[in-house]
């Protein structure tokens, strides 16, 4: 039996689902598929090793699709306050006056109430998956494998273990860094691995929920810390640490005492006395971004498309961003009487989309390269740097607009630095 959509979307993630809702509820008829329905909502779990910090951007969105209120009725932590600083220990250190290179940004300049919310992964994901049930014109399909993937002049074609035929318009791979749809439509891609890992660790802390989010930059990484929800007298919260994966698979070895224990010598005194530890895990870190975007009946979005240094934390957004401008396209086309897959369409989307993601990796790892670089001359430099920051308002205001999501252009200076840093070849 063959069944027919406007579109396919492969990968109920947050970035499929987002874009299902979107083109579902203009009116498209959409098949979501992935290997099995996301878990339903537990408030007495504990939480997700992953998290994300929503921008204001990403929450409008959210909001449009009618996911924010269920996102809120579960579990989502606003940061009104975000601190960068340098922790590094150098003698030059000592040229500036102790704490002056630190850059806070906060909500209440920029007339707001928050900067963004720091939510669990899966929580995002079952508001989008619940609400995708409730649109007629998704259907929600779960299934382990797809066999074959075929496209002509008209439609393309999508063939499941079961040997169940989906036909439509136009494919989309929002599968992930190892999207199977990406390499089955022939798209390459360029990597670069960096040499450190991330460790991440659900964190039992004592005292009341707090509103800042932080990271703390060392020579080995930086080392980060994200504010989850309330639990009786304690709250929980996420930590990340970048290092070396040697150092990391050491630590996640230790019992959970020795690792508090060490995670409170490594991490700076901001962080509030902990209690317990729920969970952690280490991954890889990389930058990837697909050749093109596209190819013949199949479009890519999310970390499909590309995947950046987690620093600070913007992947997700860049991933609904990419739903937003491609839900733009398409809703577009149909209400024009125009086919969904054509040539020009899937360009303009990329054309949209490449130049800002490519913008975001490249500040990414020009912040990576100056905070790991141990040279006198550049330790003085980002200290000077994050000292000038907090002098210019405007500029850190703008910045901050920026990461939330609201602006899409950087200060001058900071666009100049990303404009005139060596690209590697896959930004090129």
């Amino acid at each position: 039996m063959t069944q027919t959509f406007d579109v396919i979307i492969v990968g109920a993630g947050m970035v499929g689902a987002a874009l299902a809702n979107g083109l579902g509820r203009a009116g498209l008829s959409v098949a979501l598929l992935d290997r099995q329905e996301p878990a339903p909502f537990d408030p007495a779990s504990e939480p997700d090793l992953r998290v994300s910090a929503l921008s204001a951007g990403s929450e409008a969105y959210l909001e449009r699709l009618g996911a924010w209120p269920l996102i809120r009725g579960m579990r989502a932590v606003p940061y009104r306050r975000l601190s960068v600083w340098d922790a590094a220990s150098h003698p030059l250190s000592r040229l500036l006056p102790a704490g002056v290179a630190r850059t806070t940004f906060e909500a209440a300049p920029l007339g707001r109430d928050h900067l963004g919310h720091i939510v669990e992964n899966r929580i995002t994901q079952r508001a989008l998956w619940e609400r995708a049930g409730e649109c007629e014109r998704i259907r929600r399909i779960t299934t382990d494998n797809i066999a074959a993937v075929a496209s002509d002049e008209r439609r393309v074609t999508v063939t499941l273990a079961d040997s169940q035929a989906l036909q439509a318009e136009l494919l989309v791979g929002a599968d992930g860094a190892q999207s199977r749809i990406r390499q089955l439509a022939g798209i390459g891609t360029t990597r670069d691995q960096y040499a450190q890992q991330a460790l991440v660790a659900s964190v039992r802390y004592a005292g009341p929920q707090q509103d800042i989010t932080w990271q703390a930059f060392h020579p080995s990484g930086p080392r980060a810390f994200l504010p989850l929800h309330r639990e009786g007298e304690h709250s929980w919260a996420s930590l990340v640490w970048y290092d070396d994966p040697a150092r990391l698979a050491a630590l996640k070895q230790l019992p959970d005492v020795d690792f508090l224990a060490a995670v409170t010598r490594a991490f700076p005194t901001d962080l509030p006395p902990l209690t317990a530890v729920a969970g952690r895990a280490s991954f890889p870190l990389a930058r990837q971004h697909a050749k093109h975007y596209s190819a013949d009946r199949t479009v890519l979005v999310g970390d499909a498309a590309h995947t950046i240094n987690p620093l600070a934390g913007q992947g997700v957004n860049l991933g609904f961003q990419d739903a937003q401008a491609l839900q733009e396209e398409l809703v577009g086309a149909r209400r024009a009487g125009r086919p969904l897959a054509t040539p020009e369409l899937l360009a303009r989307y990329e054309n949209r989309r490449r130049p800002a993601n490519r913008r975001m990796m490249l500040a990414m790892d020009l912040f990576y390269h100056a905070f790991s670089n141990r040279l006198p001359p550049i330790h003085l430099a980002r200290n000077l740097g994050l000292a000038l920051a907090n002098h210019l308002p405007f500029a850190k205001h703008q910045v901050a607009r920026y990461a939330m999501g609201i602006d899409d252009t950087l200060p001058p200076l900071l666009q100049q630095l990303v404009d005139q840093a060596p690209r590697p070849a896959f930004l090129k």
